[in-house]
């Protein structure tokens, strides 16, 4: 048996060993005919409730899309999937540096968005989320991952949930650090 066949059989048997012990990797997937453009076509889609935190994050990406032709819009959005702690300056300030020039990278989190086509992702709007066996650090914080076309390794978002309302809320943006550029601006490529 070679190592590679010895590697596989390997982690084949962890898997099952973490179905059998309940830890499972599951991932939630999402389908848009198109973006909202306003806080009340956002708040009419049925994951607007916010009832898992798999739905925050397919809003939060949404919303994000909205940042290069509206800003102000984007924010209002962001600070509905924030919920009692709305954006701070500091979160203003890091989103516009992490997205100005940058606005194709919350497409790049969409089905079909490669640097190869410019982050243009396929339609409808298809995104998944994931969880691993670390998510879940308690009854009210969550940690859940975006792939990104653009970057090797999926991205962080962090959750906290309101025991009062059971709804789930953003608390990082943190997964919006570079990717690889579009390959029409790569001087490189």
């Amino acid at each position: 048996m070679s190592f590679l066949d010895m590697l596989k059989r390997r982690l084949a048997e962890k898997a099952v060993d973490a179905v059998k012990k309940g830890i499972t990797n599951k991932s939630t997937t999402f389908r848009f005919q198109e973006i909202p453009t306003t806080l009340e076509a956002l708040k009419a889609l049925p994951e607007a409730d916010l009832k898992t935190p798999y739905k925050t994050a397919a809003l939060t990406l949404l919303a994000l899309m909205n940042y290069e032709t509206a800003p102000d819009t984007c924010i209002e959005m962001l600070n509905f999937l924030s919920g009692p702690d709305p954006l701070s300056q500091l979160e203003k300030q890091f989103l516009q540096e992490a997205l100005s020039g940058k606005f194709y990278k919350p497409a790049s989190f969409f089905e079909g968005a490669t640097p190869d086509n410019g982050y243009q992702p396929n339609r409808p709007y298809v995104l998944k989320v994931s969880e691993n066996q670390y998510s879940h650090r308690d009854e009210t914080h969550t940690v859940l991952y975006l792939k990104s076309g653009g970057a090797d390794l999926p991205r962080q978002i962090d959750f906290r949930k309101k025991p009062s309302t059971g709804q789930w809320f953003v608390t990082s943006y943190n997964f919006l650090s570079d990717i690889r550029i579009p390959k029409a601006e790569d001087p490189w490529a």
